[in-house]
């Protein structure tokens, strides 16, 4: 599965699941308020029955020992008939008598509740999570069954860009020869017309490169190889291309896991930017401390660093599809990409896991 599926896949099944999440949630902790509720008054409802066999004579050592009770005198004579209290470890209420002591206050202990309680929770929990999973279930489904259509027409345009890259190769191979055979021609090579002529093959052969690349980012293969000889060898393209620049290469050994073809059209994107938009006489300088390689050059910088992996971003200095693809690269492979800019130049750092 591509990466950009399963960005769709994780937002469809989000958004179905957080939705319903939510319901259920809400739905258990309205149900436990309200059996919690009816849990008091049922203690409540208790309290009047063990008040109400005291007054008829009746046997309260029927009762669980939870209920204590005693007579008492109030100030005030007209206590609300719905009083109910609740303490730390019991329940109580005032209940009018017929005879001389006005009062009789019942207790009764919160355990019988709180075991209740308890258990009402645990089934609540159960019921949530259990539904949750269901529910998870049917998201993930038709968060599946909504991504069809899309596959389906991103597998078209894939077969498309396909079958327009492989109709690109025998042109592009014969636009290169034909170019190295012209700049054998004595004074050709070294004509201004030539040279524009050079970069713009070079910069479509990049572009052949990033498409055919980006298609197989889903077989990806992931191998241990020295990064620093892929960097010498795309620093001695960039070198015949723009002679009037300095590459400097501070990196012997640097062992990385990722996939070889991918690194390269990553350091060829970069180190190609960095020398488009780089100060006449500039430099280049690639270099690794750590986990981290970074790619740093003498240009002007770029204005708006955060939007610079974006397709839809153009400026100046903008790179086009080159620095988009960067970061799909990137992203299929786990590596981290970042970039610091100012008027002096650019740094762009690759970190390894």
């Amino acid at each position: 599965m591509h990466q950009y599926e399963r960005v769709a896949l994780l937002k469809f099944f989000a958004t179905y699941f957080v939705s319903v999440a939510i319901l259920i949630l809400a739905s258990g902790y309205l149900y436990f308020s309200q059996m919690s509720y009816h849990y008091l008054k049922a203690e409540e409802f208790s309290m009047i029955e063990y008040a109400r066999d005291i007054k008829m004579g009746g046997n309260i050592q029927n009762y669980k020992q939870e209920y204590t009770h005693e007579f008492v005198k109030v100030p005030n004579k007209h206590i609300n008939i719905s009083n109910f209290s609740i303490s730390k470890n019991d329940f109580s209420k005032y209940l009018p008598m017929n005879h001389n002591l006005d009062y009789l206050l019942v207790h009764k202990t919160k355990k019988h509740f709180e075991v209740a309680l308890w258990e009402l929770k645990k089934r609540v929990i159960f019921a949530q999570v259990v539904l949750l999973f269901i529910f998870a279930f049917i998201s993930y489904l038709l968060a599946k069954n909504a991504l069809k259509p899309m596959k389906e027409s991103i597998s078209k345009l894939d077969k498309f860009a396909k079958d327009l890259i492989h109709d690109l190769n025998t042109p592009l191979t014969s636009i290169k020869l034909n170019m190295k055979l012209l700049q054998r021609v004595q004074g050709v090579k070294e004509q201004k017309s030539a040279i524009r002529l050079s970069k713009s093959v070079h910069e479509i052969s990049e572009l052949h490169d990033n498409l055919t690349l980006l298609l197989e980012e889903e077989t990806f293969q992931i191998e241990s190889f020295n990064i620093c000889e892929v960097v010498v060898d795309v620093m001695q393209t960039h070198k015949q291309i723009y002679p009037n620049l300095h590459f400097l290469q501070e990196c012997e050994e640097f062992s990385v896991r990722a996939n070889k073809n991918a690194i390269r059209q990553i350091l060829q994107n970069i180190i190609s930017n960095a020398c488009k938009y780089n100060a006449e006489h500039g430099f280049v300088k690639i270099y690794k401390n750590e986990n981290i390689l970074y790619i740093e050059d003498s240009g002007k910088g770029i204005k708006e660093p955060s939007k610079i992996f974006e397709r839809s971003y153009s400026a100046e200095h903008s790179s086009g599809i080159g620095l988009d693809i960067v970061k799909r690269l990137a992203l299929a492979m786990n590596l981290h990409i970042e970039v610091k800019t100012s008027s002096k130049g650019s740094c762009f750092s690759i970190r390894f896991e």
